[in-house]
């Protein structure tokens, strides 16, 4: 009885490891979906779409999705693509891929290099190119979907492929958010996105826990005076000299007015006013960009700004107050500390220790935001996209890379694309668990 007793307990024990080895992605596995996701990947980048014009690449994602058997929404919040498979009871989980291209030139030489071109939300004709990698996080979020589908067995619950539209405009999420993405689809418990780290080497994944990326508000800034004669300046007041003083006094909001130990970012990013040499205009217009971490640092910025052109103005005379409008904005992305310490030994244990890394927060921004602002607990995380020896090289040197956004960016695309969708199916798996 004893030594059936025992053969039971070890029975039980070896099903456990076997289970639990079994619900793990392997490489071998990824490897053979990889030609696939490939051809995909080449396709996505000879063919991008600007923001809000993503039409051909939501179709390809939409059929994709259904041909591994997801059932599948189109049109949310624009060009957005909402994809759900249920897989018995379970936790919810959302995964997020963003779709839009840059209004780039293409200047990488590679042989698929991106030919388009589209006009501009102004009617300029300008290159369109995945310079942000977007092309990679498609086919990454793909490959993660076809393994999911094809091995239901290793997870329960509930899956939501989204393919989100205009993320470069920051605004993608929230239209889906608001055309019923969390109410007309099963609730995630969870949202998952990754993004290309183009200061990184190729195969490695990083994980920040809390915030990660910066808030990002536009401002448009309308600074008024009484234009005149270049010759005759006393008859004028003068908006370009009070613009001027705006500019400077603006900077002190962050070196005077912030905590030095609290990251934050005015830039004035952009100045127009007059049309001729001796002409002084009647206004000047400055586009600038916030960036910071908590709302209320946010929101002490902006009440700044307005105070210090106000108060500009009303010193040099002006008879009408400057205009500030936000025109767009998102909030900060924050890693939910928990989720984070979770897929950071999921992906240790799956990729080894020493390819997860941790990512200094950076103020660069992201609509995948709006997901963890809605109160679901959230993680996006990085892969490494630079060929590891130049990667070596170039730190050694000092040497710049092409960062995203720029026309030379390209991923090292087999072990960035192999390492996104090992890394994402088998987050999935750990937050999905039988």
């Amino acid at each position: 009885m004893k030594t059936l007793f025992c053969a039971i307990l070890c029975l039980i024990a070896a099903s456990t490891v076997l289970a639990q080895s079994g619900s793990t992605f392997t490489q071998v596995e990824v490897d053979a979906v990889y030609p696939e996701m490939h051809a995909l990947y080449v396709d996505l980048h000879k063919t991008p779409e600007l923001s809000q014009h993503e039409a051909k690449t939501s179709t390809k994602m939409a059929e994709g999705l259904r041909r591994v058997g997801f059932e599948v929404t189109t049109n949310v919040g624009g060009y957005g693509v909402v994809g759900v498979m249920k897989n018995g009871p379970g936790k919810t989980v959302l995964i997020r891929t963003d779709m839009d291209a840059l209004p780039i030139v293409e200047e990488t030489g590679l042989p698929f290099a991106s030919t388009v071109r589209a006009k501009d939300d102004a009617g300029n004709e300008v290159g369109v190119m995945h310079a942000c990698g977007h092309d990679f996080h498609m086919a990454s979020w793909m490959g993660t979907a076809t393994l999911l589908a094809k091995n239901k067995s290793r997870w329960r619950g509930t899956l939501i492929m989204i393919g989100q539209p205009d993320e470069e405009k920051i605004s993608g999420a929230r239209a889906m958010i608001k055309d019923g993405l969390l109410t007309r689809f099963p609730r995630p418990d969870y949202a998952l996105a990754l993004h290309d780290d183009s200061d990184a080497p190729s195969g490695t994944v990083s994980v920040t826990s809390g915030y990660l990326l910066a808030s990002s508000t536009a401002v448009d800034l309308t600074i008024f005076g009484r234009g005149g004669h270049g010759a005759h300046p006393h008859t004028t007041i003068d908006p370009v000299v009070i613009a001027a003083k705006t500019v400077m006094s603006l900077q002190t909001i962050v070196s005077r007015e912030i905590a030095p130990q609290e990251p934050a970012v005015v830039t004035v990013g952009s100045i127009h006013g007059g049309t001729k040499h001796n002409i002084i205009p009647d206004e000047v217009r400055l586009q600038l960009t916030v960036r910071a971490y908590p709302e209320a640092v946010r929101q002490h910025i902006l009440k700044s700004i307005e105070r210090i052109a106000r108060a500009e103005a009303t010193a040099a005379g002006a008879e009408r107050m400057p205009e500030m409008k936000v025109p767009e904005t998102t909030l900060a992305t924050y890693n939910d500390p928990k989720v984070s310490a979770r897929l950071a030994e999921t992906f240790r244990r799956v990729l080894g220790a020493e390819r997860v890394g941790e990512k200094k927060p950076i103020m660069g921004a992201e609509d995948f935001s709006e997901f963890g602002n809605a109160g679901i607990p959230s993680l996006i995380f990085f892969v490494g996209a630079v060929e590891p020896k130049r990667f070596a090289e170039a730190k050694a040197k000092n040497l710049p890379l092409p960062s995203l956004h720029s026309s030379k960016f390209a991923p090292d695309i087999e072990p960035t694309l192999k390492t996104g969708i090992l890394a994402t199916t088998n987050a999935a798996v750990e937050l999905m668990k039988p």
